[in-house]
């Protein structure tokens, strides 16, 4: 579930300091809107950004392209700061070994968990956008993928269609069906 940490509205150099505070090491936290916010994951949304996140490095890597990170890396988008499940950053630009990234992704991979809102997720989109940025929103549940181009109307697709890098990753495709598992093995919380 997403923490929101303050109600009160910090500016951005505050939640810079607030994330190099010692007791928040080994925390993850975007900055929405004016918000610190601790990052929701679990173990099964964890191996959907992996089935993702493996196939774009090797497409990257193969291709000399720049560099894919995981849900551990974080970016300056549009004033805020987010931590993307996985982003892609062309070769040439700041690949940061401190804070948060000074260039903001070129693809970002945002995968639903349980305690992402709705709003929270709508501002990321378009803020990324803003920064130029490609956006897929991942949903295990719909078992879809929303993709968001600056400059084009976003597009919805299932299992059956086939996702593709498009000018900001050439030649990249991965069928949407491969995101999700075959057969789930996961169990609710009881």
């Amino acid at each position: 579930m997403a923490v929101v940490v303050r109600n009160l509205r910090m500016t951005v150099e505050d939640f810079d300091q607030f994330v190099e505070l010692p007791e928040n090491a080994d925390k993850r936290y975007e900055f929405i809107g004016g918000e610190a916010v601790e990052v929701p994951s679990n173990a099964y949304s964890s191996y959907i950004v992996v089935r993702i996140l493996w196939r774009l490095a090797m497409f990257v890597e193969l291709n000399n392209l720049g560099y894919v990170t995981g849900e551990g890396g974080g970016y300056r988008v549009y004033g805020d700061r987010y931590a993307p499940d996985v982003a892609f950053l062309r070769k040439g630009k700041t690949l940061s070994k401190q804070g948060y990234n000074p260039d903001p992704p070129d693809l970002a991979v945002e995968v639903l968990s349980p305690g992402n809102t709705e709003s929270e997720m709508s501002l990321k989109v378009v803020n990324y956008m803003n920064d130029g940025a490609t956006v897929w929103v991942v949903d295990y549940e719909s078992k879809t993928v929303d993709v968001f181009v600056p400059g084009q109307k976003a597009v919805r697709l299932t299992e059956k269609d086939t996702l593709n890098g498009g000018a900001v990753l050439p030649g990249f495709t991965l069928p949407v069906k491969d995101i999700f598992p075959a057969h789930e093995e996961h169990h609710p919380q009881a």
